[in-house]
């Protein structure tokens, strides 16, 4: 799949997303190493901290689907602003996916695009941990 196919994997999802608060339609596509691809939208709740992030969802459909090798994640919002994962995202994303993980920010016209590991060059990681 072509970055730019991937980016519209992403907006079309953000159909779906529940954002009654925010009116901030996000949407993420992962791709894994053999060419599956999940999808998430963001989910807002009134308790703002039990909202679930478009990347979070798309990662645990994934996980949960018993996949751990990812090479891209393609991130939109209904802005077209070039929206990265948050900070929380990304912490996220570094328990699963390699530093090198692509990820695609839909722009509108172009995509940015990033390494995991540019936008959190220190993650924390398990060995941390013990």
């Amino acid at each position: 799949m072509s970055p730019r196919e991937l980016i519209e994997v992403a907006r079309e999802i953000q159909e779906r997303a529940h954002v009654p608060y925010s009116n901030y339609r996000v949407g993420a596509a992962l791709e894994t190493e053999d060419g599956e691809v999940f999808v998430g939208c963001n989910l807002e709740n009134a308790n703002y901290s039990n909202s679930l992030h478009a990347e979070e969802v798309a990662i645990a459909e994934a996980v949960k689907e018993g996949y751990r090798e990812f090479s891209r994640l393609a991130v939109s919002s209904d802005r077209r602003d070039g929206v990265t994962p948050c900070g929380m995202c990304r912490q996220t994303l570094s328990e699963f996916c390699a530093p090198d993980l692509v990820v695609l920010c839909d722009e509108g016209e172009s995509i940015a695009e990033y390494t995991l590991g540019e936008l959190l060059p220190n993650t924390i990681t398990e060995e941390m941990l013990r």
